[in-house]
């Protein structure tokens, strides 16, 4: 790979990892951690009939992520359930389908991701993504945090909790998504997840968790890039950045909480 194709993977690869720390601190605040891990599985379906067709993999998996996404949008709206439960029915449907469409030598990439060059295109249009992702969390930062910890008071300042709930699950399948390639399937929720955990381990202010949540995924990263690329280079970065970020955790539990 070619430096300049190195710097820009690496570019998005980091600028992901901020986004990620973002939206995982959020979606801890509401409870739906765990929702990283099972929504990046609705792109397996997608993923899977593109590499059998000979599309582009990403194209797929953004159609089926989204798709799911609404999915679970309009059937908790209809049946009254939580979005937790109707993300474990989706979860269960799309893993089948995607294990049953992904061709088997195409089915490493498509679960634990890999780190390769980027079209100039690809390129901006993650990019793209990531700044969208950033400025909805600023932008209706103080809206989450109220629609967290007081729904009635949210609801009651005109805060539009059903819409504001569905863009935010939108911003995490387009952090998902942007993650994918890099990631995988299996793995793009987990810089959601942990760094998150991380963050809420080591602050107990918002904008502190915030701080330290971005940091953490930016770090397990970075390290699972030095591994994955020079001590161990049969891994790939998803694993790479997972087994970082799983060891930052335990560091954090040496923390004594206050």
């Amino acid at each position: 790979m070619a430096h300049a194709e190195l710097a820009s993977s690496l570019i998005l690869t980091l600028s992901f990892a901020v986004a990620a720390g973002l939206v995982g601190s959020f979606a801890l605040m509401k409870r739906m951690l765990l929702a990283g891990d099972v929504i990046s599985h609705l792109a397996l379906p997608g993923l899977g009939l593109a590499f059998l067709m000979g599309w582009n993999p990403l194209v797929g998996g953004a159609c089926s992520l989204f798709a799911g996404t609404l999915l679970i949008a309009q059937l908790q709206k209809r049946t009254g359930l939580t979005t937790d439960a109707m993300i474990g029915v989706t979860f269960a449907g799309s893993l089948a389908i995607g294990s049953a469409l992904t061709p088997e030598s195409d089915l490493v990439d498509a679960l634990f991701g890999k780190f390769q060059q980027l079209s100039t295109g690809m390129f901006f249009a993650g990019m793209a993504a990531v700044l969208l992702i950033i400025a909805f969390v600023f932008l209706y930062r103080e809206q989450l945090v109220l629609s967290v910890f007081s729904p009635e008071l949210a609801a009651a300042t005109g805060v539009k909790l059903n819409s504001l709930n569905l863009l935010f699950l939108l911003m995490f399948s387009l952090t998902v998504l942007v993650g994918l390639r890099f990631m995988g399937a299996l793995l793009a929720g987990a810089l959601i997840m942990v760094p998150a955990a991380i963050g809420r381990r080591l602050s107990s202010d918002l904008t502190g968790f915030l701080w330290a949540s971005c940091l953490a995924s930016v770090l397990s990263v970075a390290i699972g890039f030095g591994l994955s690329n020079c001590i161990f280079p049969r891994l790939n970065l998803g694993p790479a950045a997972t087994i970082a970020a799983t060891a930052l955790f335990g560091l954090s539990l040496l923390r004594r909480q206050r």
